[in-house]
């Protein structure tokens, strides 16, 4: 469910609709060492441009000089099997450490209707599978969930796909401009509150789009899902903690907030009593962020963005009082 394989199927849609041919590659099989893992996308226009990626390179190279040399004809089957890496010779020479073998899907595609419709419905908060049957190029697609996963049977390739990553952002201060563009080149779409008109200025849409009202009512509007995290960076407990008493009960993967040991101690506790739940309050996230060392405000937005990429990951971090530990044998 990465993001990146949504704005491949954008430009596969752009590409078809100006009338381009496109072929569509799908890793789906990896023998060994390989460089990207089963699901991962590539498109190749019919001038040799591509968006994605299924290797380190080498690979790429050779599908775009498969088109130039005439391997890859306008009357190709709608799919076909291409492998790479079977002998040792072939994997060392396209890159593919260890006799790594990768396999992939070659579809051409002509009807766009199910890539309109996958992407509207990504755009809608939905999760979406992808069926193909790899006999008639057939695309069939169906709702999905979280927990589901790439699947192929030699038959069939259903594969999932999700809507971007969303960060709100509570507060629109320096630190928030770092943040948003670090989450930004990390393609998370970013939102933005911050009833205090003083702090707007120069924020844009390529920044962060703004969400309106107070910072309750902005986690209400957008509805949070499991693809969606909330930073709460105002270090004002009359905005931040407004937040936090709606998003504790979302069902955001992160929610944070600024501040420091004694400051996120004493929030718990102001939560507490105003009737969050210890459950709603083991979910808050602060002292935020990976210890790195950070002291300047990049810093702290990369620590920040690190722990929540990690946690989006599923990745097991350290205990916040195992990095107070660390912290304090680098002092």
């Amino acid at each position: 469910m990465d993001s990146v394989d949504l704005n491949v199927l954008r430009s596969v849609l752009e590409w078809r609709r100006a009338g381009q041919r496109v072929v569509l590659y799908s890793v789906v099989q990896t023998w060994g060492s390989a460089p990207r893992q089963p699901g991962a996308m590539l498109a190749l226009r019919g001038d040799g441009v591509v968006i994605g990626s299924v290797s380190g390179g080498c690979i790429e190279d050779d599908l775009i000089a498969r088109l130039h040399d005439g391997r890859l004809p306008e009357n190709a089957p709608p799919v076909q099997w291409v492998t790479y890496g079977v002998t040792k010779e072939e994997a060392a020479r396209f890159g593919l450490p260890c006799g790594g073998t990768l396999r992939l899907i070659e579809e051409q595609i002509h009807d766009v209707g199910w890539v309109e419709e996958l992407l509207a419905r990504c755009d809608a908060h939905e999760i979406v599978a992808r069926e193909l049957d790899l006999e008639s190029g057939q695309v069939t697609l169906t709702s999905a969930d979280k927990t589901d996963s790439l699947a192929f049977d030699e038959q069939r390739l259903r594969a999932v796909y999700g809507p971007r990553w969303r960060l709100l952002l509570i507060g629109a201060g320096q630190l928030s401009r770092y943040v948003a563009e670090m989450a930004r080149m990390l393609d998370f779409e970013i939102l933005v509150c911050d009833p205090r008109q003083e702090f707007i200025y120069g924020w844009d849409e390529q920044h962060g789009r703004f969400v309106p009202g107070m910072p309750d009512d902005a986690v209400l509007s957008i509805q949070p899902d499991e693809r969606t995290a909330i930073l709460a960076l105002t270090h004002d407990p009359r905005l931040d903690d407004m937040a936090l008493l709606t998003a504790l009960e979302s069902r955001a993967f992160y929610i944070g907030a600024l501040g420091s040991r004694k400051n996120s101690q004493k929030r718990r506790e102001n939560l507490a009593l105003l009737g969050v739940s210890d459950e709603a309050i083991a979910r808050l996230h602060g002292p935020i962020g990976l210890y790195i060392g950070s002291h300047t405000p990049a810093e702290i937005a990369l620590s920040v963005m690190a722990e929540i990429v990690a946690i989006k990951n599923q990745v097991q971090l350290l205990h916040k009082n195992t990095q107070r530990a660390l912290e304090q044998i680098s002092e």
